[in-house]
């Protein structure tokens, strides 16, 4: 049975935005990629949380660490 809390097939609709947002704006992208590319997986969540602390989506949900996790988790399968 599905979650009920479930957003779109993510934990809630923070993360869906955040993810929708990291991986469809070229830029947050690439420098997800790369980071990734660069650090591993932990650390890379670490810079791209830093660097996006505090900071919303254009639709006004924030960049948690959870989520930015998440998204980048997806990114790196």
């Amino acid at each position: 049975m599905k979650n009920e809390k479930e957003y779109n097939g993510h934990k809630n609709r923070n993360y869906w935005n955040v993810s929708l947002w990291i991986n469809n704006d070229e830029e947050l992208y690439i420098e997800a990629v790369n980071l990734i590319k660069m650090y591993g997986l932990t650390t890379a969540v670490k810079f791209m949380a830093r660097n996006l602390d505090g900071k919303q989506t254009p639709d006004g949900e924030f960049y948690s660490f959870g989520a930015i996790e998440a998204a980048m988790e997806d990114i790196a399968l």
